[in-house]
């Protein structure tokens, strides 16, 4: 997983230096920038994962909840592109792919949690059904 965060926080940082070459010196700035924040917040999140995995996977979840709200709310301007509206170049295009990366990596980070919750529940009930008591604290030891 932590891999798949680091790619993620790679690819957002790639488009956004690729956005100052394919697009004018406003947008490209402003793409920029939006990526250094998204895509430097998922680096640090990769990067704390190496001694707090859950931490930077959460952290990584919330990040990528905020990219994608912020790419939802970029929807009419990719209606806009997609009827003719060429005013910002492809920003909506990037801004769709900043998103679509921003939801895979959400996705994947509640599948993860939603397995870790599975374990967690699988390693209670096994532990209930050695002991065949109600309090399982006593049977840790």
């Amino acid at each position: 997983m932590r891999f798949f965060i680091f790619l993620c926080s790679v690819l957002i940082l790639g488009m956004g230096v690729a956005a100052m070459y394919i697009l004018d010196k406003n947008d490209g700035q402003g793409f920029l920038f939006g990526a250094f924040r998204l895509g430097g917040g998922l680096l640090i999140c990769a990067l704390f994962t190496i001694k707090m995995p859950w931490h930077g996977l959460i952290g990584a979840g919330i990040i990528a909840l905020l990219g994608a709200g912020k790419g939802l709310t970029n929807l009419p301007g990719l209606v806009k592109f997609l009827a003719g509206n060429r005013a910002h170049g492809t920003t909506p295009l990037l801004e769709l792919g900043v998103t679509v990366i921003c939801l895979l990596l959400l996705l994947r980070v509640l599948r993860e949690l939603q397995k870790e919750q599975q374990e967690a529940d699988d390693r209670h009930t096994q532990l209930q059904q050695r002991c065949g008591a109600v309090s399982t604290v006593a049977c840790q030891e």
